[in-house]
């Protein structure tokens, strides 16, 4: 959700929508979402202090000499999505600038290697292998549902039910919660994009703002099981204990994530404000 989200540059590809206008809009909500897990787990280790594991203080002069070591990365973060809002590069061209930064970074503290190159460099090829793999898919099954009317079937569909714009989309977020259940997050996204956006758009809906209420959804359902992708990798970094006691512990973050979906489709501002703003 926060910049440089990969699923919104997925989704700003796959419906050629602005990924910088996308970046922006993730902000607020993302942000928001943070800032009610970190309340959420407070509240958790407050009523069951067990669940919180052992508990360490640190004094304010660690904690502050701590926050040091951020600030190579929000150095990047400022030089990457600086330069994309100000105009100075486009997305692909801030990416690069991004490699630069932290090549840089990495160089002034010594972590610059043959080793290191070497791992960078595949890393690289196996991500972008992957998303391009995944943008020429939905380009062919895009065509291919243009080409059957699936999406106009759809639309006829859903009008057909008599449903008003609000009502239609409350279908749709329950759609999406219930594949949540059973789909891949990514393969989520690809096979109901190309269905559902055009029918977004048609009942007068903002693209930008769709995006981020799709990106939520999406993330409940890496934590719904299950398919939940997070609970399995939770599950596998823990010593002890069944995946059964990870399923009930993502509930109050699930429902977390379901409050904001509501929270955007009764206050789009939430996520428009700041393309707005900046346009």
């Amino acid at each position: 959700m926060i910049p440089p989200s990969i699923n919104l540059i997925v989704y700003g590809f796959l419906t050629q929508t602005s990924i910088p206008q996308l970046f922006l809009a993730g902000l607020i909500p993302g942000l928001g979402l943070a800032l009610a897990f970190v309340v959420i787990t407070a509240i958790i280790c407050a009523v069951r202090p067990s669940l919180g594991g052992e508990r360490r203080t640190f004094p304010l002069k660690a904690m502050l000499g701590a926050l040091v070591q951020l600030i190579p990365i929000l150095l990047l973060f400022s030089v990457i999505v600086g330069s994309i809002y100000k105009g100075w590069a486009t997305p692909t061209e801030a990416a690069a600038v991004g490699v630069a930064g932290a090549f840089v970074i990495a160089f002034f503290f010594g972590r610059v290697d043959f080793a290191m190159i070497g791992q960078a460099t595949l890393g690289t090829i196996k991500i972008t292998s992957m998303i391009m793999l995944i943008v020429i898919g939905a380009s062919f099954l895009n065509f291919t549902l243009a080409s059957a009317g699936l999406g106009r079937e759809l639309q006829d569909f859903l009008n057909g039910l008599g449903l008003t714009a609000v009502s239609t989309m409350l279908v749709i977020v329950l759609i999406y919660i219930v594949l949540g259940f059973f789909i891949e997050t990514l393969s989520l996204m690809v096979v109901t994009i190309p269905i559902m956006v055009p029918l977004v758009v048609s009942l007068g809906y903002d693209p930008i703002w769709f995006g981020i209420l799709m990106i939520v959804l999406v993330e409940m359902a890496l934590i719904t099981p299950p398919v939940g992708l997070n609970l399995y990798v939770v599950q596998g970094a823990r010593t002890s204990g069944n995946l059964s006691e990870v399923m009930l512990g993502v509930i109050p973050y699930a429902l977390v994530l379901l409050l904001m979906a509501a929270a955007l489709l009764i206050f789009p501002q939430i996520a428009l404000f700041l393309p707005a703003l900046l346009n």
